[in-house]
């Protein structure tokens, strides 16, 4: 199993490319431990060419980055990994694609889903939302026993998903999740460093985690 902190796991929103790479850049050194770029609307060359901004400060400071879909953008920039929905290419051919060493999510809402993505090769599960969420409107609900259900029927780390603010991590006391992921507490935020460190100190103050 890759070690991987999962604890606080970015993923982005559109904004001005200055200010995009600004905020990615000081909520990890507030503590974001995981990135992923996801980009519903940009072009594949544009897409491309974010990414490979992106991809030179995760890596200086050595944080995973995470391509949202788009299996061949991850290839073409190396990044660490890829995370796909239920509707993508299914995990199975994606790990026969990118190879054994890579990253790969997989967004889950049921215990059938994570388990059979946990067979076909996924590194972790995303499984969401407990909350209401503006970032993906089409977003699942789930309960929070549902979560613990899911978290206890598969070996791979389960990263939480969907609204997750500063108030309400303590919600996910006891569910058996590995991580958090944010979009608008972060990428929204006036102090995304700040945010970041708020949100990394509360997660771990509910959720003790060994790395993943």
């Amino acid at each position: 199993m890759k070690s991987i902190d999962y604890s606080l796991y970015l993923v982005t929103n559109n904004k001005d490319e200055k200010e995009f790479l600004n905020i990615i850049e000081e909520s990890i050194k507030g503590g974001v431990s995981l990135v992923q770029i996801r980009e519903k609307s940009s072009s594949t060359k544009d897409f491309y060419e974010l990414s490979l901004k992106v991809k030179a400060i995760t890596s200086k400071y050595n944080v995973p980055l995470i391509i949202n879909d788009r299996l061949d953008v991850a290839l073409a920039i190396n990044a660490e990994g890829v995370h796909v929905g239920q509707d993508d290419m299914p995990c199975s051919k994606v790990r026969q694609i990118i190879g054994p060493d890579k990253i790969i999510g997989v967004s889950a809402s049921t215990i059938e889903e994570a388990q059979k993505a946990e067979k076909d090769g996924a590194d972790y599960i995303g499984s969401g939302a407990l909350f209401n969420t503006s970032s993906k409107d089409d977003a699942p609900k789930i309960t929070k026993n549902d979560l613990k259900n899911i978290t206890k029927s598969i070996s791979i780390p389960v990263v939480a998903i969907g609204g997750i603010t500063l108030d309400n991590i303590k919600e996910f006391k006891d569910t058996g999740i590995k991580g958090i992921s944010v979009v608008s507490a972060i990428m929204n935020s006036d102090n995304p460093k700040l945010s970041a460190i708020e949100l990394k100190n509360e997660f771990n103050k509910i959720i003790k985690v060994d790395f993943y």
